[in-house]
Protein backbone atom coordinates (compact mmCIF):
# COMPACT_ATOMS: atom_id res chain seq x y z
CA UNK A 1 0.00 0.00 0.00
CA UNK A 2 1.23 3.39 -0.69
CA UNK A 3 0.70 6.60 1.18
CA UNK A 4 -0.34 9.69 -1.32
CA UNK A 5 -0.05 13.16 -0.89
CA UNK A 6 -1.55 15.60 -3.17
CA UNK A 7 -0.99 19.42 -2.76
CA UNK A 8 -3.14 22.02 -3.94
CA UNK A 9 -3.37 25.82 -3.35
CA UNK A 10 -6.68 26.03 -3.58
CA UNK A 11 -10.34 23.67 -3.26
CA UNK A 12 -10.84 21.98 -6.67
CA UNK A 13 -7.19 22.36 -8.06
CA UNK A 14 -6.47 18.83 -7.08
CA UNK A 15 -9.57 17.04 -8.18
CA UNK A 16 -9.00 19.44 -11.35
CA UNK A 17 -5.14 18.14 -11.75
CA UNK A 18 -5.08 14.28 -10.22
CA UNK A 19 -8.59 13.58 -9.18
CA UNK A 20 -8.88 10.26 -11.65
CA UNK A 21 -5.44 9.34 -10.18
CA UNK A 22 -6.24 9.85 -6.82
CA UNK A 23 -9.58 8.02 -6.90
CA UNK A 24 -7.56 4.92 -9.37
CA UNK A 25 -5.54 4.85 -5.84
CA UNK A 26 -8.09 4.80 -3.31
CA UNK A 27 -9.48 1.80 -5.89
CA UNK A 28 -5.99 0.20 -5.73
CA UNK A 29 -5.56 0.32 -1.76
CA UNK A 30 -3.69 3.05 -1.47
CA UNK A 31 -4.23 5.66 1.14
CA UNK A 32 -5.02 9.38 -0.26
CA UNK A 33 -4.49 12.38 1.83
CA UNK A 34 -4.80 16.18 0.50
CA UNK A 35 -3.51 19.18 1.71
CA UNK A 36 -5.40 22.04 0.61
CA UNK A 37 -3.01 25.46 1.20
CA UNK A 38 -5.95 27.94 1.46
CA UNK A 39 -9.51 28.02 1.74
CA UNK A 40 -10.27 29.58 -2.16
CA UNK A 41 -11.36 33.20 0.04
CA UNK A 42 -10.32 35.46 -3.44
CA UNK A 43 -11.83 32.52 -5.88
CA UNK A 44 -14.86 33.60 -7.88
CA UNK A 45 -18.45 34.84 -6.67
CA UNK A 46 -19.79 36.72 -3.62
CA UNK A 47 -18.26 36.03 -0.47
CA UNK A 48 -20.98 34.45 0.92
CA UNK A 49 -20.60 31.57 -1.73
CA UNK A 50 -16.58 31.54 -0.64
CA UNK A 51 -17.61 30.80 2.54
CA UNK A 52 -18.89 27.45 1.62
CA UNK A 53 -15.62 26.38 -0.13
CA UNK A 54 -14.47 24.26 2.69
CA UNK A 55 -17.60 22.46 3.03
CA UNK A 56 -17.50 21.98 -0.82
CA UNK A 57 -13.74 20.51 -0.87
CA UNK A 58 -14.71 18.63 2.23
CA UNK A 59 -17.67 16.77 0.20
CA UNK A 60 -15.20 16.53 -2.92
CA UNK A 61 -12.19 14.44 -0.54
CA UNK A 62 -15.37 12.35 0.64
CA UNK A 63 -16.75 11.19 -2.43
CA UNK A 64 -12.72 10.30 -3.67
CA UNK A 65 -12.03 8.73 -0.41
CA UNK A 66 -9.32 11.02 0.45
CA UNK A 67 -8.44 12.50 4.06
CA UNK A 68 -8.32 16.26 4.08
CA UNK A 69 -6.10 18.34 5.49
CA UNK A 70 -5.93 22.14 5.75
CA UNK A 71 -3.11 24.22 4.85
CA UNK A 72 -4.29 27.39 7.34
CA UNK A 73 -3.11 29.67 4.45
CA UNK A 74 -4.58 32.82 2.92
CA UNK A 75 -5.77 32.87 -0.77
CA UNK A 76 -3.50 34.58 -3.03
CA UNK A 77 -0.51 35.23 -0.36
CA UNK A 78 0.79 31.86 -0.45
CA UNK A 79 4.89 32.13 -0.25
CA UNK A 80 7.87 29.79 -1.03
CA UNK A 81 8.48 30.45 2.99
CA UNK A 82 9.55 28.54 5.24
CA UNK A 83 5.68 28.44 7.14
CA UNK A 84 4.68 26.96 3.86
CA UNK A 85 7.55 24.31 3.35
CA UNK A 86 6.84 23.47 6.66
CA UNK A 87 3.14 22.41 6.82
CA UNK A 88 3.91 20.46 3.70
CA UNK A 89 6.97 19.05 5.54
CA UNK A 90 4.44 18.34 8.46
CA UNK A 91 1.88 16.39 5.77
CA UNK A 92 4.71 14.37 4.24
CA UNK A 93 5.87 13.19 7.69
CA UNK A 94 2.31 12.20 9.39
CA UNK A 95 0.77 10.68 6.28
CA UNK A 96 4.38 8.84 5.40
CA UNK A 97 3.95 9.88 2.13
CA UNK A 98 5.77 8.10 -0.51
CA UNK A 99 4.04 9.61 -3.47
CA UNK A 100 3.23 13.33 -4.19
CA UNK A 101 1.20 15.08 -6.55
CA UNK A 102 1.67 18.70 -6.90
CA UNK A 103 1.42 21.84 -9.29
CA UNK A 104 3.62 22.19 -12.27
CA UNK A 105 5.92 24.85 -11.52
CA UNK A 106 5.22 26.78 -14.89
CA UNK A 107 1.76 28.73 -14.26
CA UNK A 108 0.41 32.01 -14.45
CA UNK A 109 -1.24 31.90 -10.79
CA UNK A 110 1.35 32.47 -8.22
CA UNK A 111 0.21 30.72 -5.58
CA UNK A 112 0.37 27.65 -7.58
CA UNK A 113 4.08 28.52 -8.34
CA UNK A 114 4.88 29.25 -4.48
CA UNK A 115 2.98 26.15 -3.53
CA UNK A 116 5.41 23.69 -6.35
CA UNK A 117 8.80 25.68 -5.15
CA UNK A 118 8.00 24.96 -1.13
CA UNK A 119 6.94 21.33 -2.29
CA UNK A 120 9.85 20.32 -3.72
CA UNK A 121 12.01 21.64 -0.53
CA UNK A 122 9.78 20.01 1.67
CA UNK A 123 9.84 16.58 -0.62
CA UNK A 124 13.46 16.45 -1.39
CA UNK A 125 14.08 13.29 0.02
CA UNK A 126 11.15 11.63 -1.81
CA UNK A 127 11.87 9.85 -4.93
CA UNK A 128 8.14 9.91 -6.25
CA UNK A 129 7.25 13.70 -7.05
CA UNK A 130 4.67 14.59 -9.94
CA UNK A 131 3.48 17.66 -11.63
CA UNK A 132 -0.09 17.92 -12.68
CA UNK A 133 -1.45 20.68 -15.03
CA UNK A 134 -3.82 23.15 -14.32
CA UNK A 135 -6.00 25.50 -16.33
CA UNK A 136 -3.47 28.12 -15.71
CA UNK A 137 -0.19 26.05 -16.28
CA UNK A 138 1.62 28.22 -18.70
CA UNK A 139 4.08 25.32 -19.92
CA UNK A 140 3.43 21.18 -19.21
CA UNK A 141 5.21 18.79 -20.98
CA UNK A 142 4.47 15.42 -19.28
CA UNK A 143 5.67 11.64 -19.65
CA UNK A 144 4.02 9.71 -17.16
CA UNK A 145 -0.03 9.00 -17.65
CA UNK A 146 -2.52 7.50 -15.55
CA UNK A 147 -5.09 5.50 -17.14
CA UNK A 148 -8.30 6.72 -15.63
CA UNK A 149 -11.20 5.44 -17.84
CA UNK A 150 -12.55 3.61 -14.69
CA UNK A 151 -12.27 6.79 -12.70
CA UNK A 152 -13.32 9.73 -14.91
CA UNK A 153 -16.91 9.53 -13.22
CA UNK A 154 -14.99 9.61 -9.74
CA UNK A 155 -13.40 12.77 -10.92
CA UNK A 156 -16.04 14.56 -12.31
CA UNK A 157 -18.29 13.62 -9.37
CA UNK A 158 -15.80 15.75 -7.24
CA UNK A 159 -15.35 18.48 -9.10
CA UNK A 160 -19.60 19.20 -8.96
CA UNK A 161 -19.24 18.83 -5.39
CA UNK A 162 -17.15 22.39 -5.81
CA UNK A 163 -20.62 23.98 -6.71
CA UNK A 164 -19.73 27.44 -6.42
CA UNK A 165 -16.24 26.79 -8.31
CA UNK A 166 -18.45 25.04 -11.73
CA UNK A 167 -20.77 27.61 -11.66
CA UNK A 168 -18.57 30.46 -11.68
CA UNK A 169 -15.60 29.28 -13.49
CA UNK A 170 -15.04 28.39 -17.18
CA UNK A 171 -12.06 26.44 -15.77
CA UNK A 172 -14.17 23.30 -14.40
CA UNK A 173 -16.11 23.38 -17.31
CA UNK A 174 -16.88 19.27 -16.87
CA UNK A 175 -16.67 19.40 -21.00
CA UNK A 176 -13.46 20.79 -20.90
CA UNK A 177 -12.17 18.17 -18.31
CA UNK A 178 -13.36 15.65 -20.26
CA UNK A 179 -12.00 16.42 -23.28
CA UNK A 180 -8.63 17.06 -21.65
CA UNK A 181 -8.93 13.62 -20.40
CA UNK A 182 -9.53 12.16 -23.56
CA UNK A 183 -6.66 14.06 -25.40
CA UNK A 184 -4.13 12.91 -22.73
CA UNK A 185 -5.49 9.47 -23.36
CA UNK A 186 -5.23 9.43 -26.96
CA UNK A 187 -1.41 10.49 -26.36
CA UNK A 188 -0.70 7.40 -24.00
CA UNK A 189 -2.72 4.94 -26.07
CA UNK A 190 -5.65 4.57 -23.30
CA UNK A 191 -9.02 5.91 -23.40
CA UNK A 192 -8.84 8.55 -21.06
CA UNK A 193 -5.99 9.77 -19.04
CA UNK A 194 -4.22 12.35 -17.00
CA UNK A 195 -0.82 13.22 -17.61
CA UNK A 196 1.97 14.59 -15.01
CA UNK A 197 5.15 16.04 -15.23
CA UNK A 198 7.58 14.20 -13.30
CA UNK A 199 10.87 15.73 -11.07
CA UNK A 200 11.60 12.31 -10.04
CA UNK A 201 9.77 8.65 -10.89
CA UNK A 202 11.53 5.46 -9.19
CA UNK A 203 9.91 2.05 -9.85
CA UNK A 204 9.93 -0.23 -7.39
CA UNK A 205 10.27 -3.53 -8.62
CA UNK A 206 10.44 -5.75 -5.95
CA UNK A 207 7.47 -8.36 -5.63
CA UNK A 208 5.38 -7.96 -2.71
CA UNK A 209 5.71 -10.64 0.00
CA UNK A 210 2.73 -12.65 -1.44
CA UNK A 211 3.91 -12.50 -5.38
CA UNK A 212 8.00 -13.60 -4.06
CA UNK A 213 6.38 -16.75 -2.15
CA UNK A 214 3.71 -17.49 -5.28
CA UNK A 215 7.04 -17.24 -7.41
CA UNK A 216 8.52 -19.60 -4.50
CA UNK A 217 6.07 -21.55 -4.93
CA UNK A 218 5.68 -21.90 -8.34
CA UNK A 219 9.27 -22.74 -8.94
CA UNK A 220 9.06 -25.68 -6.33
CA UNK A 221 6.20 -27.47 -8.44
CA UNK A 222 8.46 -27.17 -11.63
CA UNK A 223 11.13 -28.40 -10.04
CA UNK A 224 10.22 -30.67 -6.88
CA UNK A 225 13.66 -31.75 -6.06
CA UNK A 226 14.52 -28.17 -5.67
CA UNK A 227 13.98 -28.13 -2.26
CA UNK A 228 15.58 -32.07 -1.55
Amino acid sequence: MRSVLAVGSHPDDIELGCGGALVAHVAAGDRVTMLVMTGGENGPGPQELVASRRAEQEEAARIIGADLRWGGLTDCTVQPDAVTIGVIEAAIAETRADVVYVHAPEDSHQDHRATCAATLSAARRLSRVLHYQSPSSLQFSPSVFVDVTAYLSGKLAALKAHATQVEMSAMVEPDAVVAAARYWGANARVGYAEAFAPTRVVLDLVPSPRQALADLADAFRASPGLLG
